[in-house]
């Protein structure tokens, strides 16, 4: 039943039905069609996040784990889709990454963990990926991507005798660049999460710093820079949406062709 399920999700992923009714997105604020449901989401994320940690171990460190679920469950309360159920775990890998699933899963890897000089800057960090479950980015990628695309993540979350490397390839996927304008949403919720949470957005700006500093030495197959790009772009947006007003450093920063 459950291949059954997913095929079906994976053909209304691919399809251009006209038919198919338009949602709001309280993050974008426009009426966007989305093929597949709040529940088929959770579900896929479920099915993926599974997979995740067959593959990948979760950090033995209770502490570590509870830091992480303490700051998520507090931004989570902040964020723009509250029908979903969160999890936020750590990976017990050394690469500097944070990856979110669809449907509410958020990991964040040990190596970044050791980067964060606080709670500010990692609250930052898991507020982005908050949003970009909160503008169902993942979703939207992948009704965009290829049919082998769609496939291998329907083998990662069905399972199969090609199970485990699907899944590495469903993640890398999900980790791979997103588009600038994704990004930047990403970054003013994160900034807005962290701020209706308690937290010092400033440590949205602090941790892209660091990262920025982190990328000469930044030879891992799994980075948060590298899957997370335009960072001069980004810091400039960010220190505005902090401001609430445009700054020095968004205008320098911005692109040569001005193409927003």
């Amino acid at each position: 039943m459950a291949r059954i399920a997913y095929f079906a999700v994976l053909i209304c992923l691919l399809s251009a039905a006209a038919d198919c009714p338009a949602d709001y997105n309280m993050v974008t604020g426009k009426d966007e069609a989305l093929y597949v449901s709040p529940e088929q989401e959770m579900e896929m994320g479920d099915s993926i996040a599974k997979k995740v940690e067959s593959v990948y171990k979760l950090d033995p460190d209770k502490h570590v784990q509870e830091r992480v679920e303490l700051i998520g469950n507090r931004l989570s309360k902040y964020c723009d889709r509250k029908e979903l159920i969160y999890h936020f775990k750590v990976l017990a890998v050394d690469d500097i990454n944070a990856v979110s699933l669809p449907g509410g899963w958020v990991y964040v890897f040990k190596g970044l963990i050791d980067v964060c000089k606080n709670d500010d800057e990692l609250a930052g960090v898991i507020a982005h990926e908050i949003g970009h479950i909160a503008a169902r980015h993942h979703m939207k990628k992948l009704q965009q991507s290829s049919l082998a695309t769609a496939a291998m993540v329907l083998v990662a979350v069905t399972g199969g005798g090609q199970a485990a490397s699907a899944t590495d390839l469903a993640i890398t996927s999900l980790m791979a660049s997103y588009s600038r304008e994704d990004e930047f949403e990403a970054d003013k919720r994160a900034v807005l999460y962290t701020r209706e949470a308690g937290y010092d957005p400033h440590g949205v700006l602090t941790f892209m710093q660091t990262m920025k500093n982190e990328k000469k030495n930044d030879i891992r197959p799994y980075s948060y820079f590298k899957s997370h790009p335009y960072v001069g772009e980004r810091m400039g947006k960010i220190e505005s949406a902090i401001e609430g007003r445009s700054t020095f450093r968004e205008w320098i920063n911005k692109p040569l062709d001005n193409k927003w």
